[in-house]
């Protein structure tokens, strides 16, 4: 039997472009036992899926052997902390480079500053190694492990044009660029504090959703209560929770009553009531009473932490599109650093020659060079040429865009865990949804009843072993306990049990034609049978969700054909249908699980792409089998492990805003790469002519890669 894959995710700190995040990722796949490695550069995260037990330290070893650390600290706790590194950096650059810039234009325009050169070699040297040592230091480990990244160009750069005024002050004929250097490192920290400071802002929603995890509990003991550590809580124990106070895991109420607010989980505004049997969620706050709860899920498994993995998993991700990206930016480097030296060695063998260009050109482009001996001109050319095609835009692109979207999806309810769906859910164009729990509440309650009160007594007792809404309201219905001797859930058809000997079946009928007149009303039947032999039933009403019918006409709207799949029967499905705006000629009813596999793969030959949505246990092969799965949040775990994302707060409506969301993610990406392309295209041939100055490069390097994470934060908005 194949061991069953699992994942890991790792926080890798030092990485500053694609080059480096495309090394880690080939050390980490080259480990036996790896199936899957990626890592992105926007959140530093490496995901891994192993084949079979790898452990982390030989992970970690990977990671540091190509360069780079590892970080035990929570990726958005991280962020906060480089976010304020970045703000120190930024300070000392412009202190010092501030002052430079101011005294360079009137030594520029003729009128020498005593000890101008001194200047620029001290305070370059002071900037280059103090604020920008980061940079320095992954130039290093790049160099060192025999590859180049967006942290070489830049130390190159402002290394070479530091090093004109220590050759100037040497007595070598050469002009002198040394505040040049000090600005390019200061406009690449300044671009860094932009780049960490709206990455903090975007890594925000995370924090909040950690903000929610209670630190400790108050557990009930025979000797009282007792308050312990979170980390000390386990399943089966029984917490008190009271007015005001945070639930700490999730459970079952055992005793009380209070109306819990659920907003920051959900997004609902309104509490809502909670007491005996009542499920509750970790993160959530008890208004207005007391609870007993005992607790069916600690750490990484409750609903919360599940979520908080979800969204930090899908922006570590990658998506399709970015392999292109990452294809160029690994040879991009070279590429650059060999135009550079090619440039600079252009200019420095034949500036007798085409000197003339610059000069024609100087008349219309105020920063073009003005000496024109072949060191001046070939280091002018080369550092450049150098500054101006820093990958970072083309690394932030994707990653960007990605955060961004993840994190204004949680914001509207919607739990995107994997990145892929992005790019997918852009080109749906069939939605398939489930009838109970989607269009309708979920929450049916039961309206007729034929059973004698053992038959009852055994209904209840076998619905109590399932999850299925249908079963909950079944379940709660009042009825002597009995003992079963075995009970088993049949996806699609009910549940069989054996109580006293004799084996009893609960769910499909037979045969629907003598419940036709429930059937048609709308109803849901439930048949019970002893032996074969039929005992009686149930009938169950579950109403329209009032959203639905908006959320069916936003479907239209975004061109995407609305598909009911149900296990119901045809006339409760037809009904709701009608009500909510779905073709009749788009209803399957009464299917089974493999059926609405079935319905998906028939779309999917058609060339549709296909998202359904589902809510159940039945759901999850259909919702692995759809090119995105989509499990509302009060669903089974089976089914919210096998979708792509996860409905937090609301039903159907959500739908659409999430297309309609992974449609302007893309559209950005989109954007961002193209922008990112183009930049370097223009700029690349300019810069080799010696038509820019280092500082105008460095300044539109910046930019580009501003523009790329601006452009990425309206995806928020």
């Amino acid at each position: 039997m194949e061991e069953e894959k699992r994942s890991v995710s790792l926080t890798v700190t030092g990485m500053t472009c694609a080059s480096c995040s495309r090394i880690v990722e080939k050390r980490l796949s080259k480990i036996d036992g790896v199936a899957f490695a990626a890592v992105n550069l926007g959140t530093e995260t490496a995901f891994v899926v192993l084949e079979k037990d790898v452990p982390l330290e030989t992970l970690e070893e990977a990671v540091t052997k190509a360069g780079y650390g590892v970080s035990r600290e929570r990726p958005a706790d991280l962020e906060s902390r480089r976010y304020s590194e970045a703000r120190r950096n930024l300070i000392l650059a412009w202190v010092v480079t501030g002052p430079l810039m101011a005294l360079m234009i009137p030594h520029m325009v003729g009128y020498h500053v005593f000890g101008y050169h001194w200047m620029e070699i001290a305070g370059g040297a002071l900037v280059i190694f103090g604020a920008g040592w980061r940079s320095l230091r992954g130039a290093w480990i790049a160099l060192s492990h025999g590859h180049g990244n967006m942290d070489v160009l830049v130390c190159l750069g402002a290394l070479a044009a530091w090093s004109t005024a220590i050759l100037a002050q040497s007595g070598v004929a050469v002009s002198s660029f040394g505040a040049v250097g000090a600005m390019i490192v200061a406009l690449h920290v300044t671009g860094r504090f932009i780049e960490s400071h709206l990455r903090d802002r975007a890594s925000k929603e995370i924090r909040a959703l950690v903000g929610l995890q209670a630190r400790e509990a108050r557990v009930v003991r025979d000797d009282g209560e007792v308050t312990v550590p979170i980390e000390a809580v386990s399943s089966g124990m029984v917490l008190s929770v009271r007015p005001g106070e945070r639930i700490p895991s999730d459970g079952v109420v055992l005793s009380g009553r209070s109306a819990v607010d659920e907003s920051m989980i959900t997004g609902e505004p309104m509490p809502v009531s909670k007491e005996e049997g009542h499920e509750v969620t970790g993160g959530s706050v008890a208004v207005t009473g007391s609870l007993k709860i005992e607790v069916t899920r600690t750490g990484e498994d409750t609903f919360l932490s599940r979520m908080i993995a979800l969204i930090e998993e899908a922006q570590g991700a990658k998506i399709p599109i970015q392999a292109f990206a990452d294809r160029v930016t690994g040879a991009f480097v070279p590429v650059v650093a060999s135009l550079a030296l090619a440039s600079g060695l252009f200019w420095y063998l034949g500036v007798d020659r085409f000197g003339w260009i610059l000069d024609q050109a100087s008349r219309w482009i105020p920063w073009v060079v003005s000496a024109r001996d072949p060191l001046s001109v070939g280091l002018f050319a080369f550092v450049t040429t150098i500054v101006i095609a820093c990958p970072c835009a083309l690394g932030l692109a994707t990653p960007m865009a990605l955060i961004t979207g993840t994190g204004a999806a949680s914001r509207k309810g919607i739990v995107i865990g994997n990145a892929e769906a992005i790019q997918t859910a852009g080109d749906v164009t069939v939605v398939v949804l489930d009838k109970t729990g989607t269009l309708t509440e979920g929450h049916p309650e039961v309206t007729r009843i034929s059973l004698d009160s053992r038959s009852l007594a055994v209904a209840v007792a076998m619905e109590s072993a399932s999850n299925h809404p249908l079963a909950k309201a079944i379940a709660a219905l009042d009825a002597d306990p009995i003992d079963m001797e075995s009970v088993e859930e049949i996806a699609g058809e009910g549940l069989t049990a054996v109580v006293d000997g004799e084996t009893w079946t609960l769910g499909r009928p037979k045969s629907m034609e003598k419940y036709e007149e429930m059937t048609q009303a709308g109803r849901t039947v439930v048949e019970v049978r002893k032996e074969g032999e039929v005992m009686g039933f149930l009938a169950l009403e579950d109403p329209i969700r009032p959203e639905s019918v908006d959320a069916v006409s936003e479907l239209k709207k975004l061109g995407i054909r609305p598909v009911m799949a149900t296990g119901d029967n045809r006339g409760a499905a037809e009904l709701v249908a009608d009500a909510v705006g779905i073709d009749r000629s788009n209803v399957h009813a009464g299917i089974k699980p493999e059926d609405k596999l079935a319905i998906i793969r028939s779309e999917q030959s058609r060339g549709g792409k296909v998202l359904m949505v589902g809510d159940g246990m039945n759901d999850a092969a259909a919702l692995k089998g759809a090119d995105v799965g989509v499990a509302v949040g009060s669903g089974t775990d089976l089914a919210i492990d096998s979708a792509d994302m996860v409905i937090v707060s609301g039903g159907a409506e959500r739908i659409a805003q999430g297309i309609a969301l992974s449609r302007k993610t893309f559209s950005v990406i989109r954007q961002n790469l193209f922008w990112a392309f183009g930049y370097n295209l223009l700029a690349l041939p300019l810069a080799m002519a010696g038509l820019l100055h280092p500082v105008v490069a460095e300044v539109a390097m910046t930019f580009s890669s501003i523009s790329v994470i601006l452009n990425s934060m309206r995806v928020g908005r």
